[in-house]
């Protein structure tokens, strides 16, 4: 598959049309998502309309912006103004938003081509995209396996080659556990770098928008295109988008880079082993290499599951069959209420919307969603010390390799340990990219994963590039 950055370059010269590279993808999309079910929705019409619009604008000798022409992938709690949009849940089944997500209107306002709706985890509430209410999406590697999740059908999209670059969310590393397993890049930024507006909410203070790609030039070049300041969304820091692509050539040379036990300890023995190639990779491009302990890591899993499910639980009481979205009629305002969110919401969202409402709740706010919060700043801190001693962190992106479909779903906890190595940076805010680095011993994608303090996506993306180039076949 041609990359972004080249099909962008060959659309700007008249090289090829937007038209033929938009009908290109289509139909690779046609031939391989009936088997993967990556897309909820291909926005046919959509897509060859702004294939037309950026045509006539090179036509006409105007430049379409710096991904003219690139097929892009939308996961599916985007909002898109017309186009059913319905975080995979059948309480939003067939609803269609009246206005635009900032990041989508920046990806098209910068030539790229949306060919539809990706797949997702309930609400972006999983890690296996096997909690969609449409029906799971699967590994492009093995069709037996899960593509990771919450942002699984992002994810398998690029990892199939349907499109070069796809857009996702990560609250807990739902853009790079499911990269990790797909065997394609994925960056979580720097809270509040991407505008959240037009974002389905899970839980507010942890979501981030990030980009799925073929390579770590591409995602850079999208990542670039979506950030910068938005006064739609409270959050967004009033600052421009960062300058990535500029840094991809500077490598880690007099980088201090440290390998951190607590994020790669308990991991699959095959993973263990490409962290510590990825590590001596790293040392022999001149960077030094230390060795790290942040023991405040451990406490992330526990922090996360009582705040995320807390936020998660004021977010969806907007969802209550009166303003949008499915209704069932009942006697009763409260029993169409309960009906309501009884028949649209999946299992794995009632667990957390109940276990949000009860860490909530009078009586044990302090003792759990309080006491949560105060974890999560002594997990910031850490962090913090660690960045004092070491420029970038080096870790294993997921504890295993895809996994079988439903090997995990009946026990709740070990499918949230699937997220262990990426839920700390959601917690501190930080950035975080991973890269492809090789496989596991069953031929499957290995992920490694880089964390830099906030702002610090010019450096992520200028290491990541040495461990893309370096990385075993």
């Amino acid at each position: 598959m041609t990359s972004a950055v080249e099909t962008a370059r060959q659309v700007r010269a008249g090289e090829r049309s937007a038209r033929s590279v938009a009908e290109a993808a289509l139909a690779v999309v046609d031939a391989d998502n009936p088997a993967l079910h990556a897309f909820l929705h291909v926005d046919r019409e959509g897509a060859l309309a702004a294939a037309d619009a950026v045509d006539a604008l090179v036509a006409a000798g105007t430049d379409p912006g710096p991904l003219a022409g690139v097929p892009i992938a939308l996961k599916d709690n985007m909002c898109t103004r017309g186009v059913p949009t319905t975080a995979g849940s059948r309480i939003l089944e067939g609803w269609e938003p009246p206005y635009t997500a900032t990041v989508v209107d920046r990806l098209v306002a910068a030539g790229a081509i949306p060919v539809g709706k990706t797949n997702l985890d309930e609400f972006a509430m999983g890690s296996s995209t096997e909690n969609s209410a449409f029906g799971p999406t699967r590994n492009p590697h093995d069709h037996s396996r899960v593509p990771g999740g919450s942002s699984g059908g992002s994810a398998a999209a690029v990892g199939a080659g349907m499109v070069p670059l796809a857009i996702g969310s990560d609250t807990g590393g739902s853009i790079r556990q499911p990269a990790a397993l797909c065997g394609v890049v994925g960056i979580k930024p720097t809270y509040g770098l991407v505008s959240r507006y037009g974002l389905i909410a899970f839980a507010s203070s942890l979501d981030q928008i990030g980009p799925f790609a073929v390579s770590v030039r591409d995602a850079a070049l999208c990542l670039e295109t979506i950030a910068g300041h938005d006064p739609m969304d409270s959050t967004s820091l009033r600052e421009p988008a960062p300058a990535l692509t500029d840094s991809l050539d500077r490598g880690v040379a007099g980088r201090r880079v440290a390998l951190v036990r607590e994020l790669f300890e308990g991991a699959d023995a095959d993973v263990v082993a490409r962290v510590h190639e990825a590590a001596e990779l790293i040392e022999r491009e001149g960077a030094s290499v230390i060795e790290l302990s942040i023991p405040e890591l451990r406490l992330g899993l526990s922090a996360y599951y009582l705040i995320a499910p807390a936020e998660a639980s004021s977010n969806l009481a907007r969802y209550d069959g009166v303003r949008y979205g499915l209704r069932v009629d009942a006697d009763d305002i409260t029993q169409m209420n309960v009906a309501t969110r009884t028949r649209g919401f999946g299992d794995e969202v009632k667990r957390r919307i109940m276990l949000g409402t009860y860490a909530l709740s009078a009586g044990y706010y302090d003792a759990y969603y309080g006491q949560a919060q105060r974890v999560r700043t002594v997990m910031i801190r850490a962090f913090g010390a660690a960045y004092e001693q070491a420029d970038l962190l080096l870790g294993a992106t997921a504890p295993t390799t895809a996994f079988a479909f439903g090997s995990k779903t009946a026990d709740p906890l070990a499918m949230y340990l699937s997220d262990v190595f990426t839920i700390p940076t959601n917690l501190s805010g930080d950035a975080a990219i991973t890269v492809p680095f090789g496989t596991g011993d069953d031929g499957l994608p290995i992920g490694v994963q880089l964390l830099g303090p906030a702002r610090s996506e010019a450096d992520l993306v200028a290491a990541a590039a040495v461990l893309e180039h370096g990385a075993p076949a």
